[in-house]
């Protein structure tokens, strides 16, 4: 007897989609066949609805401990379950202490069993000063590193810090040696600060003069000078939430003269432009920006063209307070987790062609591949049951009461989505149910390298 059988979906495969049955047993895909006639403990009718990998999303940040009131396990659990995620990486921050020594690791070790509705790993993260905790980390089982060139952090001991490019030379030596890779975040901090500052002292305090600040040649310069460090280290390189098509092909060019190099993208970068930021305000600051639409069209075509490895959500949540005032000096992140998949199925799917085996690669397959999580991210045969039913003819309004955030607000609040994750189901266990909500206990377990 199966545990659970999904019945006449139209399932996603890597070579395409193909109308059958999934089985699972013992939290595994066990059975694929055009009818499967066996019992089952359950039954799930999906006739209508694409059946595929849930989501596994490698840019997260859930704020505990430390910043709890920011976003817990619990509540960003809840919310990825809910957008159609499966599993997620939790970023070194903005957690207190940030994760840089396995001293901080074992905080996240033990607030986050029994939270997690959905299966769940961590980084470590590089900072000036922690070269020497790498090792630590990486023997501690985390599933990547991440870095910021960029400016960030604050005055409180044990918040994150941006690297110097010493630290980064040297961190990058010791994970090529540890074989482990650095995920960057990659903005020239010198240009961007001082931009900032003088836009605001001359009182331009708009969305677009933000914008301004962090022009596209400080992305740009940021990842090519991360690359060059990556050639003359040997290390692995992946470099997050990439806003521009200049970027895309800097990476593009280092990966065919040798750089082992991944890109990822956001679907905030592709639903929202630089001019909609003056609408939405600050619930839609985040770094690097919002590019205008000229900028934004030839992201799109890099996405279409396959240049993009994969989509996260880089979910960044606060609290509401910290959105107030000029977009200068609101915090800058989108809380995304939940609508990442039905955006991006709607925009890119429906209303741009791509085919679906290919954007179940963006969501799942690559990801997985990349962070050697080898029992994710595909529908296959012994393979953990983590699957979503995704719903292409329903159309809903993102409203602030159904999120599941612990600070219920978003920059796609009010927007129509014309399509809609009904199910999601984590290693053959329903988490998330369209007409239910949430169900049963957290269920979530560690991803470890170890």
């Amino acid at each position: 007897m199966f545990d659970l059988i999904i019945k006449g979906g139209d399932v996603v495969f890597r070579d395409g989609v193909r109308r059958c049955d999934v089985g699972v047993k013992d939290e595994k895909i066990t059975c694929i066949a055009e009818h499967i006639e066996d019992e089952a403990k359950e039954t799930v009718d999906a006739t209508g609805q694409y059946v595929m990998p849930g989501m596994v999303d490698t840019h997260v940040h859930i704020s505990e401990p430390g910043r709890t009131e920011w976003e817990g396990f619990e509540t960003g659990s809840k919310s990825l379950a809910a957008g159609g995620t499966t599993s997620y990486v939790e970023m070194p921050l903005n957690a207190l202490p940030a994760t840089t020594n396995t001293d901080a690791l074992d905080l996240k070790l033990e607030a986050a069993p029994g939270q997690n509705y959905v299966d769940y790993g961590f980084y470590g993260g590089l900072i000036p000063g922690n070269v020497d905790d790498l090792k630590g980390l990486s023997d501690a089982g985390v599933l990547a590193f991440k870095c910021f060139i960029s400016t960030c952090g604050s005055d409180i001991p044990g918040d994150f810090t941006n690297v110097d490019d010493y630290t980064l030379y040297k961190g990058m030596q010791k994970l090529a040696e540890l074989d482990q890779i650095l995920c960057i975040h990659a903005e020239n901090p010198t240009v961007t600060d001082k931009l900032t500052e003088e836009l605001v002292e001359a009182g331009k305090t708009t969305a677009m003069d933000y914008v301004e600040s962090r022009p596209v040649f400080t992305e740009v310069e940021a990842v090519q000078r991360a690359l060059l460090f990556a050639k003359e280290t040997g290390c692995k390189l992946h470099l997050v939430h990439i806003s521009t098509s200049e970027a895309v092909q800097a990476i593009l060019k280092a990966r065919a003269e040798g750089v082992n190099v991944t890109v990822e993208s956001c679907p905030h970068y592709f639903a929202m432009t630089a001019e909609d930021v003056e609408e939405i305000g600050a619930y839609a600051k985040c770094m690097p920006p919002l590019r205008k639409k000229a900028d934004q069209a030839k992201l799109w075509d890099e996405l279409m063209a396959g240049n993009i490895d994969w989509l996260t959500s880089d979910h960044s949540p606060c609290t509401e307070d910290l959105k107030q005032g000029n977009v200068f000096e609101a915090w800058g992140g989108i809380s995304g987790a939940q609508n990442n998949v039905d955006l991006m199925f709607d925009l890119a799917v429906k209303q741009r062609g791509l085919p679906v085996n290919r954007f179940v690669d963006l969501i799942a397959t690559t990801p997985s591949e990349r962070f050697n999580l080898p029992n994710k991210g595909e529908i296959a045969i012994s393979k953990d049951a983590d699957i979503i039913l995704v719903d292409p003819n329903q159309s809903y309004t993102v409203k602030r009461e159904d999120l599941y955030y612990k600070n219920k607000h978003s920059a796609y609040e009010g927007r129509k989505i014309d399509c809609r994750v009904t199910k999601t189901i984590v290693r053959g266990n329903v988490v998330f149910d369209l007409e239910k909500g949430i169900v049963g206990e957290p269920i979530g377990k560690l991803m470890s390298a170890k």
